[in-house]
């Protein structure tokens, strides 16, 4: 450290540190600061590293301090950056006016993720007053504070009179994947107002009600000039909030229902002891239920969802998510339920360990092609296959290896419960995971929900959620349901940025917010807003495994004929064909979705 001119080598007053920084700045002279701008890399931080003080080659007339909180990946010589900066295309240059006021100003905030950040801008002193478009930066770029301190004057500059060009745009993309998972809530950010979601008035709430129950849509304009004044957007605002529930009890909140145990203590449940009561109430639920699925076989209701205390089940109308027939997905399972299923006749399969399957049987096919792997593959397999037949004789075949060593009364041997759980262990790891989704298909459904009504685990025995049953929910009205209103609510707030306060204007949604809610707001505020919003979606984890692809066949469904088959199910034409593709997110969901000159994109 010593030998390195920019540091000391001992402790030193800040007298001292002032009086050695006025001494080297009369040595070296009046051109040790210029005015001149810099130009401005695209990709480039201005403040990355610089060579020391000491380093050779180093240009004079300038001193730079190294920065130690500086991160390699946000130099010139980090590929990502300097990918960015050999793209085709160039800017404008500016007059001296502008790149002088651009200069003075230095600073223009950036919105990355939700957080707002500040990027600053210099032109080079050795070619034109220029200045470029900000540069998105990620998370992993690490846009550290103590950069801002001290600008960089080793940074590579463009020796040619050209502009620098920004980087190739985006493919524009009108739509996103659909997200079959539940949301608890769902955060529009923009900087637009949402002033045309408040202060609804009667006639227009009642408008969006009477549209939800007759599915009645009416379209907007592409380009909304006045939203505030716009009673059609409130209307259809009103509209998306609708959903239909059973059983409904206004003293609890029926969602969600796994690991809900805190919301229920301490609520007056008087069915808890009575028998009678809890009969009354799981008869009138077994009559919502066989009305739901009888409006889902006749295309009459898109999908629905049964929310227990252990697990969920997603009912879906045959077409939508790749699918031919009447899908249902259940998730997390345990073992004695995949074994009660198996009892009842009803045959399903484990969709993620058959995907996992699948993808090793071709990873060894592919290596098939040199010997060498193959040899190591077929090595590998054997002794796998091998422990597994090892295990087993060990199981069946007793324990003589020990007689032939003489100890077999020394050792006490297992009893046959220990070996069934040792064989069953692969079985039982499963429970409660991502990985124990159940998918059935076709008319196996229709034996799932007898099972489903008949099967005494579906409801708690003890506990908050005792003798109450499992939560229906629905897009479409059915027999017993009660119809219930999202809670939404706007925020403006000021963000401090560095340069000042920035307004955020903002739209929070809570409740079971199903996958045709979400894409109706988006509908929604995409003219409203202007095409330029975000959102944050916060996941019911539980069902995000929901999203595993279930299309085994490479013959899928016409679009065409999907979106006509299910004309009648009470969903619009738009939210209908995005549902009816293929699922593309596996296990994940939907985190963050952003919207920016009407074009979408998205993070899982």
């Amino acid at each position: 450290m010593a030998e390195l001119g920019c540091y000391s080598p001992s402790f030193k007053k800040p007298s001292d540190v002032l009086r050695m920084r006025r001494k080297r700045a009369r040595s070296e002279g009046p051109n040790r600061r210029t005015s001149s701008p810099v130009v401005s890399v695209d990709g480039v931080r201005p403040f990355s590293p610089g060579p020391l003080l000491n380093a050779p080659g180093r240009t004079s007339g300038g001193v730079k301090r190294r920065n130690p909180f500086a991160n390699i990946e946000n130099t010139y010589s980090s590929p990502k950056k300097r990918a960015l900066s050999h793209t085709d295309g160039c800017n404008g240059a500016l007059d001296g006016k502008k790149a002088a006021a651009a200069v003075l100003d230095g600073k223009k905030a950036v919105v990355l993720d939700g957080k707002f950040r500040e990027e600053l801008f210099s032109t080079d002193q050795r070619t034109q007053h220029q200045i470029k478009t900000p540069v998105s930066l990620s998370e992993d770029d690490g846009l550290f504070e103590d950069d801002l301190f001290e600008p960089d004057r080793s940074a590579p500059v463009l020796k040619s009179p050209e502009a620098v060009c920004s980087a190739a745009p985006a493919e524009v993309c009108l739509e996103f994947p659909a997200d079959w998972s539940l949301k608890t809530r769902v955060l529009f950010t923009s900087p637009q107002p949402f002033s045309w979601a408040e202060h609804v008035k009667a006639q227009e709430e009642a408008q969006g009600l009477s549209s939800h129950c007759r599915a009645e849509f009416s379209s907007l304009p592409a380009n909304i000039q006045d939203p505030r004044g716009c009673a059609e957007l409130r209307c259809g605002f009103q509209q998306c909030l609708q959903y239909w529930q059973h059983p409904s009890l206004p003293w609890l909140s029926l969602f969600p229902r796994i690991g809900a145990e805190r919301k229920f203590s301490g609520k007056c449940v008087p069915w808890a002891q009575d028998e009678a009561l809890q009969q009354s109430l799981m008869s009138d639920w077994s009559v919502s239920l066989t009305s739901l699925y009888s409006l889902l076989k006749a295309r009459l209701c898109p999908y629905f969802y049964l929310c227990s205390y252990q697990f969920t089940v997603l009912f879906r109308a045959a077409g939508l998510s790749g699918s031919k027939g009447i899908t249902a997905l259940l998730s997390p399972t345990t073992r004695g339920l995949r074994e009660a299923m198996k009892a009842e006749g009803i045959e399903f399969s484990l969709p993620l360990l058959e995907e996992r399957r699948k993808s090793k049987e071709l990873g060894s096919s592919q290596a098939g092609e040199s010997v060498q792997q193959t040899d190591s593959e077929e090595v590998l397999s054997e002794h796998s296959e091998n422990e597994e037949e090892e295990e087993d004789d060990d199981d069946e075949c007793g324990f003589s290896w020990l007689k032939e060593m003489g100890v077999q009364d020394k050792i006490k041997k297992p009893d046959a419960i220990s070996i069934k759980l040792r064989k069953e262990h692969r079985e039982v790891r499963l429970d409660h995971r991502p990985e124990s989704v159940v998918l059935v298909e076709g008319s196996n459904t229709f034996t799932l929900l007898n099972f489903l009504i008949n099967c005494k685990s579906l409801v708690a025995g003890a506990g908050s959620q005792a003798g109450l049953p499992p939560t229906l929910l629905a897009p479409t009205a059915f027999r017993g349901a009660t119809l219930h209103t999202l809670k939404a609510r706007t925020v403006n707030v000021k963000t401090q940025v560095r340069t000042g306060y920035q307004d955020v204007c903002s739209l929070e949604v809570t409740g079971p917010i199903m996958p045709h809610t979400l894409h109706a707001l988006t509908q929604l505020l995409r003219p409203a807003q202007r095409g330029e919003f975000s959102v944050g979606l916060y996941t019911h984890e539980p069902t995000a495994v929901l999203n595993v692809p279930i299309s085994q066949s490479s013959e899928l469904p016409q679009l065409e004929c999907v979106v006509q088959d299910l004309g009648r199910c009470g969903l619009q034409q738009s939210s209908v064909q995005q549902l009816a593709a293929p699922s593309m997110l596996g296990k994940c969901a939907l985190r963050q979705l952003h919207m920016r000159d009407y074009s979408y994109s998205w993070k899982s």
